[in-house]
């Protein structure tokens, strides 16, 4: 015991040498340069938030409409040109083992209200399970004997995923005779007039090649992690797709529930499977080529949000790493393009790309959970109260009037986005770096009304799974490290730092054991 005792004071002596040597001229300097850096990045995120919030000032104030800005006129029944007078319309649902939801949005595709000579609907099924398969085929033929128009298509690979399952479809001899192409994934349902409300645009204004409607999320208050998500999607649909309409006719197109003039689609090169994000890679190809976009806020088209975490885990790595890697594919080729102005040139780079899908992930783990929580063990770095509190209850302020019914949940919103800040920052840099995982593509699980029918409306009990199943661990090594600087500056600290690393060490801990999202049992 007293040997060991002596080697254990020896261990801790040498860690106190090593740690007093390298502390001053190296870990001061490094952490205090980081952190001079992640306080610039947040003033850039302040002065991109403020714009935005200026900007849709201005549009809400002044009424700029789609209708204001460009030309409108509702497609209406001519007696003497018949349905001859309707634009051909292809729609287009690409499909992989959509149990729970291949009805909902078969059955949406086919209600919509256009002449039923001037559509085809197209489903695309990539699914690998064969009684799914056949479910949805039967589902084609019941829609195809009441008139509809509609064609079920596969193919014997998923080369590219959706994006390939997309290519194919445009291959088809009757594709020939469309002009526009609406596309919905397989868990969105459009209302009756979606057409009626989205063609004119594109008919009557030949510069328009997109046209994008706002997503509704029918599974909203399923859990406390939907409302999450909500809230930062409806900031995203509210004012960032908004702005980039307004002011620089330029957005992301979302990958579905949007219709595509066909010979803008082409023009830009088609559907490529480059990385995970098809749908923005084809929006910033097609604006390179001078083709402008249109977003409508007040048409709403239902859809459902992951609400297990594992599905909402792989859907924000794709999020993430996809345009992360269109960034380090297409920054040098955007600004060398000479279709388009400097200004919009500036804003795909700087703020579309640079600061929404780069900084923004990085900088919310890093400065929140890694840099501010080491600075309580490094009294000589101090950090300026404008950077701690200011700043980023404004930006929170400002992104958070998106739900304004939510707006009570915006301390439990700031520390769950800081917690999935993890995954999307790792995924960033897989992104930049182009690692192993670049091009990971899981199908995003939907629930559609099985969760309801196997809970039969009771509450939902939890399946009993195993340990190693259950634990995350990055999120509980992340959760013991915050904890453990929140103990220190208990002990020693001024400020009462440790109330917030207390706090986000408990939803790093609750997310690491499992405690979040829906839990659906097998049976």
């Amino acid at each position: 015991m007293e040997a060991f005792k002596v080697a254990s004071e020896g261990v801790v002596m040498q860690l106190e040498f090593i740690w007093k040597n390298i502390r001053e001229p190296l870990i001061v300097p490094m952490l205090r340069w980081t952190v001079y850096l992640c306080l610039g990045l947040s003033l850039i995120m302040l002065v991109e938030k403020v714009y935005m919030a200026i900007v849709i000032c201005y549009v809400k104030l002044f009424k700029r409409t789609p209708e204001k800005r460009y030309k409108f006129e509702a497609i209406e029944d001519d007696v003497e040109l018949g349905n001859s007078y309707y634009p051909m319309v292809l729609v287009q649902i690409p499909m992989y083992n959509e149990r729970e939801v291949y009805q909902l949005s078969i059955g949406a595709a086919c209600e919509l209200s256009w002449p039923s000579d001037r559509i085809i609907i197209q489903i695309l099924d990539d699914s690998t399970d064969p009684t799914i398969k056949e479910l949805v085929q039967e589902e084609c033929r019941r829609w195809r004997n009441k008139g509809v128009n509609i064609k079920y298509e596969v193919r014997d690979n998923r080369n590219g995923y959706k994006a390939g399952a997309l290519k194919e479809g445009m291959k088809h001899s009757h594709v020939l005779q469309c002009e526009y192409v609406a596309i919905f994934d397989a868990d969105f349902q459009p209302e009756p007039d979606f057409l009626r409300r989205t063609i004119p645009f594109l008919v009557n204004n030949p510069e328009i090649g997109l046209v994008q409607a706002r997503w509704k999320f029918v599974n909203a208050n399923e859990c406390l992690m939907t409302r999450m998500q909500q809230m930062s999607l409806d900031y995203h649909f509210k004012v960032e797709q908004e702005v980039g309409s307004s002011a620089y006719a330029f957005f992301g197109f979302n990958g579905t529930a949007g219709v595509w003039r066909i010979s803008a689609l082409n023009e830009a090169g088609g559907w490529k499977d480059r990385t995970t994000v098809e749908d923005m890679d084809l929006a910033v190809r097609a604006s390179l080529e001078g083709w402008k976009f249109l977003y409508l806020c007040n048409l709403e088209v239902k859809n459902e949000l992951p609400s297990t975490f594992k599905a909402y885990r792989y859907q924000q790595h794709r999020w993430s790493c996809g345009p992360a890697n269109l960034f380090r594919k297409m920054a040098m080729e955007i600004l060398r393009s000479k279709k388009v102005s400097l200004w919009k040139k500036l804003y795909i780079v700087c703020n579309f790309f640079f600061v929404q899908k780069i900084v923004v992930h990085i900088h919310t783990f890093v400065f929140y959970c890694v840099l501010l929580p080491a600075t309580v063990m490094v009294p000589e770095i101090v950090v300026p109260k404008w950077g701690t509190v200011y700043v980023p209850s404004i930006i929170t302020l400002l992104k958070a009037v998106g739900t304004p019914r939510s707006f009570y949940l915006v301390i439990f919103w700031v520390l769950f986005e800081n917690t999935i800040a993890l995954h999307r920052t790792k995924a960033t840099i897989i992104g930049l770096l182009e690692t192993s995982r670049v091009n990971e593509w899981i199908v995003t699980e939907k629930l559609g009304d099985a969760l309801k029918s196997k809970v039969g409306g009771k509450g939902i009990k939890k399946p009993r799974l195993k340990i190693a199943d259950r634990i995350h661990m990055k999120e509980l090594c992340v959760g013991f490290y915050l904890l453990f600087c929140g103990c220190y500056d208990f002990m020693y600290g001024k400020n009462y730092f440790f109330i917030f690393l207390y706090m986000q060490a408990t939803a790093f801990l609750i997310v690491a054991f499992g405690y979040v999202g829906t839990f659906v049992p097998n049976s």
